[in-house]
């Protein structure tokens, strides 16, 4: 996977960029917008790490100018602004995923990959999950050719835990993921269990199996491989 870092903390890009490259990626660092827009123009990148702050230029730009050129590539936005308003901003221009700072690189690491099989996933439009498929396309879960009757956010939950498969997922992480700027007008995450209870009663009626698991006092994660 070859990785863009559009970074102005030079130490932090510096670690960011040693870090991937002990983790298998191919990375390249722009420390501002025009290296960035140069290198991009010259590169082909799976993913591009973009500072939403840089010294020449605004990295949400960057992001305007990827998603109507490059619609293909991966992006991660990447910034201190770490309020509910500049995170649905980024998604709502294209970005695939958000992380504010200060983060733990072992998480970058965690939705670079995501990003990434979410990308392949989209090319080829199925997931398989041990007895279901998830059909992207047309936004349906299927066991042999019948479909689970799933709501929206269920079928979006099982693809949020589908391509974050190594990965437990706190209720934070779930609300954040699909419910965006409606969050912060809740005092807890509890509604995510009540969601989480209603998907796993209806793939245990579709197929026999919990595909979840409770890891208690953290999260939830997939307890099926996929295929």
């Amino acid at each position: 996977m070859k990785i863009l870092i559009v970074e102005d903390q030079i130490e932090l890009a510096k670690n960011i960029n040693d870090y991937l490259k002990k983790e298998g990626f191919q990375t390249t660092i722009a420390y501002d917008y025009f290296s960035a827009t140069d290198k991009l123009a010259a590169y082909e990148y799976d993913i591009v790490i973009i500072d939403l702050m840089l010294p020449d230029g605004n990295g949400m730009d960057l992001l305007y100018s990827l998603r109507a050129n490059r619609k293909n590539i991966g992006t991660l936005i990447l910034s201190a602004k770490n309020s509910i308003d500049d995170k649905v901003r980024g998604l709502d221009a294209g970005a695939d995923d958000y992380l504010g700072k200060p983060f733990h690189l072992i998480e970058l690491v965690s939705r670079l990959k995501a990003i990434y099989r979410t990308r392949k996933q989209e090319s080829s439009n199925f997931i398989e999950l041990d007895k279901m498929k998830i059909d992207t396309s047309k936004k349906e879960v299927l066991v042999n050719t019948q479909v689970i009757d799933l709501t929206k956010k269920e079928y979006e939950m099982l693809l949020f835990f589908a391509n974050n498969s190594k990965r437990v997922l706190t209720k934070q992480n779930i609300a954040e993921h699909l419910w965006g700027d409606f969050i912060d007008q809740s005092d807890s995450f509890d509604f995510v269990y009540q969601h989480i209870k209603n998907l796993r009663k209806k793939i245990q009626k579709a197929t026999g199996m919990d595909v979840l698991e409770t890891v208690y006092g953290v999260g939830y994660k997939l307890k099926s491989k996929l295929a």
